[in-house]
């Protein structure tokens, strides 16, 4: 899943208005943020195999340390133990933990069997939604119109940066994944690990617009850092 993961970044700030959308929006793509690195350092590897299901050319062969469902509750529980640490902001706290678990939830629906339960385990877990494009757009779709919708109805601009770098920002991600769907596989593996790195870009862009908007109908509520 692609627009989906950050769908839940952007409807976390319904559930956690306080909380600053780079943290919100880092968690359900917290486990893609680590993927890259991990195939960059040998210890995960993805195959370009178009065909391996009708939506995705990549065959994800070993990611049990970025992807497991046990490493998944590992990485999860350290991003909201460091979240509140910053912050003591329960909401917020509650939203990464649950968003980074979410990632691991949401890439069960659309993989093919390929998610791990913990390193060595032998057990694969995947619903398979890649494997028809209709139906992936269709619920992709829905969960992210459904996500920014939530967002701009919690947040008001306050400024050009406010409404610009929002609205930028989300027509990127569709011109990504409308990308992913009718461009060219990627010409290698190596190349696929060091692109997938530009998503570390999306923290600072979130952060920045975020604090260009506020909370609609609100009286002093505060933001809280990180």
């Amino acid at each position: 899943m692609f627009i989906g993961h950050f769908a839940v970044g952007f409807a976390a700030k319904r559930v956690a208005p306080r909380a600053s959308l780079g943290a919100l929006m880092a968690a359900p793509i917290f486990l893609d943020l680590l993927w890259p690195v991990f195939l960059i350092l040998g210890l995960e590897q993805v195959r370009i195999e178009p065909g391996n299901t009708a939506f995705m050319p990549l065959n994800f062969v070993h990611y049990p340390i970025s992807h497991s469902l046990l490493t998944s509750l590992s990485w999860a529980t350290g991003f909201a133990l460091l979240y509140h640490f910053r912050t003591r902001y329960w909401p917020g706290t509650l939203c990464t933990w649950f968003g980074v678990i979410s990632h691991w939830v949401f890439d069960a629906i659309v993989h093919r069997p390929d998610l791990p339960l913990y390193p060595g385990g032998e057990m694969r877990i995947g619903l398979g939604l890649w494997n028809s494009i209709p139906a992936t757009i269709v619920v992709e779709g829905t969960l992210f119109i459904i996500g920014v919708w939530l967002y701009a109805k919690q947040t008001r601009p306050m400024d050009n940066i406010g409404v610009y770098g929002f609205w930028s920002f989300a027509a990127l991600l569709i011109l990504l994944y409308l990308g992913n769907l009718f461009g060219p596989p990627p010409p290698s593996e190596k190349v696929l690990a060091f692109a997938a790195l530009i998503i570390w870009l999306v923290i600072p862009w979130v952060w920045w617009f975020d604090r260009h908007r506020t909370i609609e109908n609100n009286r002093a509520t505060r933001k809280v850092s990180f």
